[in-house]
């Protein structure tokens, strides 16, 4: 956009090891659909990046330098008062721990994506959920 400050529709956080799989995001999400993208590799401080950024959603991999880290990550998001409004898409190819962990992701609203996915679909479900986070946060206004 020469000339005008772009209007960003909100701040997404992708965390994931696949370099491909980040550029991809990048493109499609901050390029195409106008959210800004911040793009994390490294799972030991992905916590930290969070809560310095904080959001307005956090898509994050399980499986992420061989291991599924992301539960930790999951965990110290989900514990952490000042993270824990920030909503999250999990989008991980790990099936069968997905499953697995099912109650604990319906426990804190979380949605789970399996990989591959149809980017259309992902995107219904961002917008969704950033609609809910919305008005969630509205409804805490009001009170």
């Amino acid at each position: 956009m020469s000339g005008q400050q772009r209007r960003w529709r909100g701040r997404l956080a992708v965390i994931d090891d696949d370099t491909a799989f980040l550029q991809l995001m990048h493109d499609l999400l901050e390029d195409e659909e106008d959210f800004e993208v911040l793009i994390r590799r490294e799972w030991d401080d992905a916590y930290k990046f969070v809560k310095k950024h904080r959001p307005d959603l956090v898509i994050l991999d399980i499986r992420i330098g061989g291991e599924e880290r992301g539960w930790t990550i999951l965990n110290l998001l989900t514990f952490d008062p000042i993270t824990r409004p920030i909503p999250i898409i999990v989008c991980s190819a790990a099936i069968q721990s997905l499953h697995e962990h099912q109650p604990w992701l319906d426990k804190f609203g979380i949605c789970a994506l399996p990989k591959p996915f149809d980017f259309e679909m992902l995107l219904e479900m961002v917008d969704r959920v950033l609609a809910q986070a919305r008005d969630g946060a509205d409804e805490q206004v009001q009170k």
